[in-house]
């Protein structure tokens, strides 16, 4: 076709004309979907500082960088290695050995110049390579990668298997690699003066890459684990054990940010889990809790250790665990290759025991009745006796921990803050980064001090409490002595259930009615206490719970309101999650349970609170909502949610995430709020359905909800503003949920009435972030309310850091809050002064918390109701990178939906 024939659509132009329209006919205007959606929203700038509160002197762990090369390029090289016969690399840990070898053998043909590799395709130098493509060609000796991912076989006189002879001849293997370094692209680091003018670009991004792998390559050569932008070393002091074979690793965190203030670069202390070093069976009773090898339960043990590294004694050679044997070490046969007495060679058949004990004069001590452990192919085992296998350092365990687990890391990990500011310092000293060649080739230069910033300390809210009382706040803190809630609500027809808890019940419903009276609440007598029988204490779950709740139906002459339960542990009571579904989803009855061990009357006031909220009281509120005097939101209908999205442990990868969002209600309060739950494909981090539309009438989708329940709690008004509060996001997915989850909510909104238009602001909140504060010259945390949105926060986009709590152990992280969008237009103040008011908001205690409660709420929701679901254990797969996840993922199973009764309730307190 000739070019002028063709337009610049691609169409062509010899079509017909177009019908003439009738006369009478009013042609629609096609409006094609990208039309609709042509708003591409992006991260709002910074309209200003805040200025409230008293100003004070904060240290942070951001040390200053000067970038004095600015006018180079880094040149980006693709990386693709192969064996000798030409198979692709696909192993992970072979790649560093590779490259340093080309690096030591080819130096002179890589013009000497230095490069940071990211372990995998990726290599970046500073000016160019000689020519735009090189191949190399390398041998390395016995490779056993630091990750050791079975594409070398494993080597040594220890395998008992029919090549043993060829290996007698040749104890280390060596392996040929050929290496092809293409060019890529070039970046200039002209790009990251720009970033740090708040102009952000593919370009700054990839130069930040580039400078956090530099990091990273620092680290390797040292020996580290590498996990993400953490390094952790080789060094048992840094170990702590947390129980069941794991270890806590302590190491640190360091990355590159742009700030208003320039370059800086984070370092912060990091902990990750690893596995126990050393014997294995040491390992595997340490894991399941038992006292010897002979008890191991095997079956989970193989699980366990598949794709562990090794080593073996005596030759101390590292290989990968595949599996385990059938048989015990005495009973497992394989081909021996064994020269006879003229010369020949004949296969015989041995036992993996005689073999070590006989052959190889190795003393077994205790392996003799256990399985081996296998290192081979799948197809060629490679056995080795249980004993004389060593777990190596530094293999991540990426597992759940266990509630005891998790507690004990925490008591651990943490570390006052001066404690910290000195391990940060002097961590600086030991990663001498100034030594390193790549950095001082882009004119990197890192300062040794922390940041000095302007911090402020916002005054605590008005809190009030019952009769109008005010409620005085002392660092971030207050309690309910001599006073009384500020809506209390009746306890009345209800009972107790006990499953099998040792305690005074009598006593104690006469302390919680004692209680109850001196906070305003009214607490009649029980209707009845129900204990379990004991033929079904050591029944199932499920099955105890169905009984409990036929024992409650028969003998009480209507549905409770309001049910007690008396649970016999006080962590991971596997009844927990099926009593409070059987109650919420198929019943609709209010329920709290409690672990009676230690009940005093500060247990029993914490536990009111819970209640109360609850049954649709509320133990105190904001001055500012009583007589509604909050900035921007009091002055017309305003809509808060919380936004969360919870996935199962890294382990389980078929484990459906739980998205939760919850919504206030009852404008002009900010202190009551709802909860809708729903399940959506693992691992997905947007919010999947915010708007589901079914039919042209029909949306089933979570906002809906939230928008109608505002509507008919707040006096039949629908939102004029509508707050986001969206939490778990990192910076990548800004742009997702400002166009992603943003627009399902906007669509919600037309489909019930087509011509409202709310206002909208948006603000992600981070807790998994680096950034520490730190009172200069005392070693207290920095006080409840202090604020902080300059110098190291972003140099252009609208985010501050705030800590509302008190930091009572270890050191206090703040939560870095990102405003995305903010359409209602408020100042800087005001908008500061609402995240630290929705810091008060929280009924579960009396301080104030780290993190507005409209995101803590969704957080108990969503944990709430995953405990309902009773996933299979799916965490008891291999320990780690146990390869891809299935090919089709199951259909997700959906939440089970609450009864009407409950379903506006706090039942998530």
């Amino acid at each position: 076709m000739d070019s002028s024939e063709h337009d610049g659509n691609g169409a062509s132009e010899a079509l017909p004309p177009p019908p003439l329209v009738p006369p009478n006919v009013n042609p629609i205007k096609m409006v094609t979907e990208p039309d609709l959606k042509k708003v591409i929203r992006s991260p709002m700038a910074r309209r200003g500082f805040g200025t409230r509160g008293n100003k004070v002197p904060i240290l942070t762990n951001h040390f200053k960088v000067n970038v004095n090369n600015v006018d180079g390029h880094f040149f980006h090289y693709s990386v693709a290695l192969f064996y000798e016969d030409g198979r692709p690399v696909d192993g992970k840990g072979v790649g560093r050995k590779v490259l340093d070898r080309v690096r030591d053998t080819y130096h002179s043909e890589l013009a000497n110049k230095e490069f940071a590799y990211d372990g995998e395709k990726s290599l970046f130098t500073v000016g160019s390579l000689p020519r735009n493509k090189l191949e190399f060609t390398v041998v390395l000796e016995d490779v056993t990668s630091s990750r050791n991912n079975g594409n070398s076989s494993p080597g040594g006189q220890g395998s008992p298997n029919e090549s043993d002879k060829k290996r007698m001849r040749r104890p280390y293997q060596s392996k040929t690699f050929k290496v092809e370094i293409s060019f890529a692209a070039k970046i200039p680091m002209l790009a990251i003066a720009n970033a740090l003018r708040g102009q952000e670009s593919e370009n700054s991004m990839e130069a930040f890459r580039v400078l956090d792998i530099i990091l990273r390559q620092h680290a390797a050569k040292q020996g580290c684990l590498l996990v993400r932008q953490s390094f952790f070393h080789n060094d048992p002091k840094n170990f702590a054990d947390v129980g069941g074979g794991v270890l806590g690793c302590r190491g640190f965190h360091s990355s590159f940010r742009t700030t208003q203030s320039g370059l800086s670069l984070n370092i912060d202390v990091s902990t990750t889990m690893i596995i126990q070093p050393g014997p294995v069976a040491d390992f595997l009773c340490a894991n399941q809790n038992v006292r010897d090898p002979f008890t191991v339960d095997w079956a989970k043990a193989k699980r366990t250790l598949k794709n562990l590294r090794i080593t073996t004694s005596p030759t101390n050679q590292e290989f990968k665990i595949t599996g385990l044997s059938e048989k015990p070490c005495r009973e497992q046969l394989f081909t021996l290759k064994q020269k006879t007495k003229d010369g020949d060679f004949e296969l015989v058949e041995v036992t993996v025991y005689d073999y070590f004990v006989k052959n190889r004069n190795i003393d077994l001590r205790y392996s003799a009745d256990l399985p081996c452990i296998n290192v081979g192919k799948p197809k060629r085992p490679t056995y080795f006796p249980v004993e004389l296998c060593s777990l190596v350092s530094l293999q991540r365990y990426t597992k759940a921990l266990s509630t005891f687990q998790r507690s004990s890391l925490v008591e651990k990990s943490r570390q006052k803050p001066q404690e910290r500011m000195s391990v940060l310092s002097n961590a600086l000293k030991i990663n001498n980064y100034d030594a390193e060649p790549m950095l001082r080739s882009c004119g990197v230069s890192i300062g040794g001090n922390f940041t000095q910033v302007e911090g402020r300390v916002l005054p605590p809210p008005k809190v009030k409490v019952g009769n109008g009382d005010d409620l005085f706040t002392r660092n971030g803190r207050w309690n309910f002595n001599n006073k009384k809630f500020v809506n209390a609500c009746k306890i009345e027809r209800w009972a107790v259930v006990n499953f099998s808890a040792r305690c005074d019940i009598r006593g104690l419903i006469r302390d919680l009615m004692k209680v109850g009276e001196s906070k305003g609440i009214a607490v009649e007598e029980p209707f009845d206490v129900f204990e379990e029988s004991q033929q079904f204490r050591r029944a199932p779950p499920l099955v105890r719970v169905e009984k409990m709740f036929d024992e409650v139906q028969s003998k009480l002459p209507g549905p409770p309101k309001f049910l007690l339960c008396l649970l016999p542990e006080r962590k991971n009571c596997d009844i927990y999650g099926p009593w409070k579904r059987k109650n919420l989803s198929d019943f609709g009855v209010v329920t709290q349970c409690l672990a009676p061990m230690r009940v005093n009357d500060q247990y029993l006031t914490n536990l009111l609170l819970k209640i109360n909220a609850k049954l649709g009281g509320l133990s105190s509120m904001l001055a500012g909502e009583l007589s509604p005097s909050i900035p921007v939101v009091s002055k017309s209908p305003t809509l808060i949610l919380g936004m969360d999205v919870s996935h199962g442990s890294p382990g389980q990868s078929d484990i459906p995430s739980i998205a939760a969002v919850v919504s206030s209600r009852q404008w002009p309060s900010i202190s009551r709020y709802r909860a809708c739950v729903r399940t959506q494909s693992p691992k997905a981090e947007m919010i999947d359905s915010l708007h589901k539309h079914v039919s042209d009438t029909e949306d089933d989708g979570i906002m809906r909800e939230c928008l109608v329940d505002f509507y008919t709690s707040s006096g039949k008004r629908k939102p004029d503003q509508i707050i986001i509060f969206r939490d778990g996001v990192s910076e990548s997915q800004f742009n997702q949920v400002l166009n992603v989850e943003l627009n399902q909510i906007i669509e919600a909104c037309k489909f019930l009435d087509d011509k409202w238009n709310p206002k909208f602001v948006v603000i992600v909140a981070q807790k998994n972030h680096h950034t520490k504060f730190f009172l200069p010259n005392s070693p207290d945390n920095v006080q409840p309310g202090t604020i902080m949105d300059n110098k190291v926060c972003h140099p252009r986009n609208y985010d501050f850091y705030l800590c509302a709590h008190a930091g009572m152990i270890g050191t206090t992280r703040p939560t870095h809050y990102h405003v995305l969008l903010d359409e209602v237009g408020f100042s800087p103040d005001d908008l500061q002064e609402l995240v630290h008011s929705l810091s008060y908001v929280y009924q579960r205690s009396t301080t104030a918390i780290s993190v507005v409660a409209p995101i803590c709420y969704a957080h108990l929701a969503a944990t709430q109701l995953g405990q309902w679901m009773k996933f299979e254990d799916a965490s008891e797969t291999s320990s780690s990178h146990n390869g891809a996840a299935p090919a089709a993922a199951p259909p997700v199973p959906p939440m089970p939906k609450l009864q009407e009764s409950v379903r506006n309730s706090m039942f998530f307190c």
